[in-house]
Formats: structure tokens, C-alpha cells, sequence
């Protein structure tokens, strides 16, 4: 039962991710048609009906590339990789380091070396 829920699920995040898409391709073409079709390009009518036709394209693209994002289906370039085989040492060796690769304010080390230590 709990796989075939799970499987709608995702068909659903397809679907409304499809859906998102399309919407953000029709604004992108909006917006070129304007920018075309339109005889003083500059006026403030004009920049006005573009720059809401991309506003509404990056709202709706912003969901499907944030779901492609959290699959790992998306690089982010120019984003240090964290290291996720190393176990954190804590007392000499390398530095502790959270999720993004940063390491790990002092305070935060003592508490992880805290809870490490076996209690009586």
C-alpha cells in the first residue's frame, strides 16, 4: 500500500511539475512576442508587460528546478561538494564539518563531543 502512494505521489510531482513548466514557456514566449511584435520597444507599457511575463516564467520555474534540485538531477556549478564518506573526528585530525562543508563552530564541537562520550 505504502509503495502504490508513493508512486502517485511522484506521478503527481511529475505532473504538476509538467504543468509549471509549460506555464513558465508560454511567459518566456509572452515576453518575446512583446519584445518583437511591439513597434517602440522602450515605452513603459512595454517593459512593464515583459518584465511581469519573466517575473510569472521565474515563479513558475522556480518549483520544477527546486524538485530537480532536491533528485540530484540538477549540478549547482560553482558549489564546493560536502564530503559525506569522512566520519567527523573531533578531537586532532581533520576539522568537523556540517552538511555544506563548512566547518563547525567551537560550540557546536563540544556539544557533538559530549554526546559521543559514553555515559556510565
Amino acid at each position: 500500500m505504502e509503495t502504490s502512494g508513493i508512486r502517485v505521489m511522484k506521478s503527481e510531482a511529475k505532473l504538476l511539475n509538467l504543468i509549471c513548466i509549460i506555464a513558465a514557456l508560454i511567459f518566456i514566449a509572452l515576453a518575446v512576442l512583446n519584445a518583437l511584435f511591439s513597434a517602440q520597444f522602450f515605452t513603459t507599457d512595454n517593459l512593464f508587460v515583459t518584465a511581469v511575463c519573466l517575473v510569472m516564467a521565474l515563479m513558475f520555474a522556480a518549483n520544477p528546478l527546486l524538485y530537480m534540485k532536491n533528485e540530484g538531477r540538477l549540478p549547482i556549478p560553482f558549489r564546493k561538494k560536502a564530503v559525506l564518506d569522512r566520519p567527523p573526528v573531533i578531537g586532532g585530525g581533520a576539522p568537523l564539518l556540517d552538511s555544506k562543508g563548512r566547518a563547525v563552530p567551537p560550540d557546536v564541537k563540544s556539544m557533538v563531543a559530549n554526546m559521543q562520550q559514553k555515559q556510565p
